[in-house]
């Protein structure tokens, strides 16, 4: 939904999940409905819903007698998650490598023009707009894949990537001019359908980026602004 069609339900629930993967709800953070009424504008009972639709996406957890927390964050969860977007997104590389035309091309092309604009921008000492970082970061990846043919496993991927992404807004993870430099690798293989290239990239980004994370001890650092939702 989108538009004037979303409903009051659908846009709290895009909302709270926004701010579950962009850390302004901190990992384990207590979640009181009646302080989430009044932070969403919507009622208790629509609330349980949408709580318990983040429940069963695996980033909210119901705890019978407490009510919901965010969900918790670990090493071994961030390597897990990672492992899992890796698998999912280098069969999706090479699908899309094979079936992508000339408008696939121009989209990869358009998202990391975007994506290497704000790279530059940070690694010039910008780093107040870390939301559309990442936005860009996911479309020029999205883009990589849009060609595969399947509508379940780019979906799947979202959903591992969204979760993946959490990791990295809560740790905020910018590691320069190394990821920029990988982004455009992984555009050159792109337009030269070097599948098994991009798949070589895409895995020592990946596996980096955990690496550094856990190196730094980051993920029990919450820079962003908490959202007052406890009792």
């Amino acid at each position: 939904m989108s538009g004037n069609t979303e409903t009051a339900g659908e846009k709290a629930y895009r909302r709270i999940r926004g701010d579950i993967i962009f850390g302004r709800l901190l990992p384990s953070q207590k979640l009181k409905l009646d302080a989430l009424k009044e932070a969403y504008g919507v009622s208790v009972s629509t609330l349980r819903e949408l709580l318990n639709r983040l429940t069963s996406e695996g980033l909210i957890v119901a705890e019978s007698a407490r009510g919901f927390e965010v969900a918790a964050v670990s090493d071994q969860n961030f390597k897990e998650l990672a492992n899992l977007r890796q698998l999912l997104e280098c069969h999706a590389l090479q699908q899309s490598f094979a079936l992508g035309g000339m408008e696939w091309e121009g989209r990869v092309v358009a998202a990391h023009h975007k994506l290497s604009l704000m790279e530059k921008r940070m690694m010039n000492g910008d780093r107040g707009a870390p939301e559309t970082w990442k936005r860009y970061d996911w479309e020029f990846h999205h883009a990589l894949l849009s060609a595969c043919g399947s509508k379940a496993l780019l979906d799947a991927h979202s959903a591992i990537y969204d979760k993946y992404l959490r990791y990295q807004m809560i740790a905020v993870v910018f590691r320069g001019e190394i990821a920029a430099r990988e982004h455009r690798e992984l555009l050159e293989c792109a337009l030269s359908r070097d599948a098994a290239g991009a798949q070589a990239v895409l895995v020592k980004h990946i596996q980096d980026c955990v690496a550094y994370t856990l190196s730094k001890g980051a993920l029990g650092l919450h820079p962003l602004k908490k959202i007052a939702v406890e009792a």
